[in-house]
């Protein structure tokens, strides 16, 4: 089956600055994308290099605008936030268009709320409905699956104590990144005694060892991470970090949007996402690498979407990235063009958690 048969794509908030990243690796990967979103003047002057696509504009509170978009349509990918406001009404067009369904929210309550949307309406289409499906949440899931899945793992019944930790040189955040900063504001959660609970008070700040070899210091900030954890890996509790100078950056009004640098588009940025394991007396680290968080979150989404375009996902319903595709097999899909994968284990070491110092 060549890629040019396996049904048109989605795009939803296609004008975006994700949007263009997605609607571009489509495009590589030879799917062929419809561009829809709620700014119809916008999807057209995307049509400027690319006459042959088509667009199918509609607003988010037209549900009827939305079915007519996703029509025939094999699956859809939600690039358009805040995604409390596009999730749950996206992703149900998509499901009753007989599509399936992905984003990229960073947002915990967006990503329960299509959980529970979605949870029968999916499982009864034979569809697959897979939110955050991105660099933030996404990516973490999928390498802590691979940690804790992999033969070297020896559980039994030990407690299980995972660390997150994502380092960035500089985050240049998009206007989108902003609005949704500002329509989230419920309080965060991470994992404490194997289930989601709230994040403590006391947020614990301090340097953070990188795989990659630069040491930062960061701040306990949950993504959308825990809550796609929480469905499906044995974890006791969970630890989240970002770079606390990233977290200045967004915070920082007088920060630009990310500076194109190179002919796809992409800003210098360079990322590392760390996620230490210790299980018993044994310390398992993978860290995954690269550049431009929202440019990677383009061919991550892309390739979980050709997995469920031809077959290879395992399962259907609401899903974590890491219950529906092999996580080792999706990692190394993506290198070396857009991660670089270093893995470690240690025997009678501390956790690395606890080696914040």
């Amino acid at each position: 089956m060549t890629s040019s048969s396996l049904g048109p794509v989605v795009v939803y908030g296609a004008y975006g600055h994700t949007g263009r990243f997605v609607v571009d690796e489509l495009l590589r990967r030879r799917l062929t994308p419809i561009l829809s979103g709620r700014d119809e003047t916008r999807l057209e002057a995307m049509l400027d290099g690319r006459p042959a696509l088509e667009i199918r504009p509609a607003r988010v509170d037209d549900p009827d605008a939305l079915r007519t978009a996703m029509a025939g349509a094999a699956a859809v990918i939600n690039v358009a936030g805040p995604f409390l406001d596009t999730g749950v009404l996206v992703s149900e067009a998509a499901v009753a268009g007989g599509a399936h369904y992905l984003d990229v929210t960073a947002e915990q309550p967006a990503v329960e709320a299509v959980y529970a949307a979605r949870a029968r309406d999916a499982e009864q289409a034979g569809l697959a409905v897979i939110p955050a499906m991105a660099f933030y949440g996404g990516l973490a899931d999928l390498l802590a699956t691979a940690v804790l899945k992999s033969g070297a793992v020896e559980r039994e019944s030990e407690p299980v104590t995972l660390s997150v930790a994502i380092g960035l040189d500089r985050w240049w955040p998009t206007a989108g990144t902003r609005l949704t900063g500002s329509r989230n504001t419920a309080p965060r959660r991470t994992i404490v005694d194997g289930r989601l609970a709230p994040l403590p008070d006391a947020v614990p700040r301090d340097t953070w060892h990188f795989a990659e070899g630069f040491d930062q210091p960061v701040a306990a900030v949950p993504f959308s991470e825990p809550v796609l954890i929480a469905r499906h890996l044995p974890v006791d509790t969970l630890h989240s970090y970002l770079s606390a100078s990233a977290l200045s950056d967004i915070r920082d009004p007088a920060t630009p949007p990310p500076p194109a640098s190179d002919d796809r588009g992409r800003s210098s940025q360079q990322f590392v996402v760390d996620v230490v394991a210790q299980v018993g007396t044994q310390t398992h680290r993978i860290a995954a690498s690269g550049r431009d968080i929202y440019a990677a979150t383009a061919p991550l989404i892309v390739e979980a979407t050709a997995r469920l375009l031809d077959g290879r996902a395992t399962r259907t319903g609401v899903l974590a990235p890491g219950e529906v595709f092999d996580a080792e097999d999706f990692l190394r899909a993506l290198t070396p063009d857009v991660l670089t994968l270093r893995r470690e284990v240690r025997s009678a070491q501390p956790s690395d958690a606890a080696a914040l110092s």
